[in-house]
């Protein structure tokens, strides 16, 4: 099986940004939207919501709702 690599180049301020997580067993199920809502809150850039955004769901922190409940990752930035 052959894997695809994305690179996005994120020129990032030094600055600590907080981001809630629990110690739920389960992800947390955000809807896409919600998702990158709440990033885009946080962030400076497009890029780096791409990032954080790409990285949340390849991680399994969270899990997506609704209309892209079982979209891959690769069909989201593709």
């Amino acid at each position: 099986m052959e894997r695809s690599t994305t690179v996005v180049p994120i020129s990032h301020h030094l600055v600590i940004h907080e981001i809630e997580t629990g110690t739920e067993e389960e992800p947390q199920s955000l809807t896409l939207l919600e998702l990158i809502d709440a990033v885009s809150e946080a962030s400076d850039t497009e890029q780096e919501v791409v990032a954080t955004v790409s990285y949340m769901l390849n991680s399994g922190r969270v899990r997506l709702a609704g209309n892209f409940r079982d979209t891959p990752i690769t069909k989201l930035c593709g």
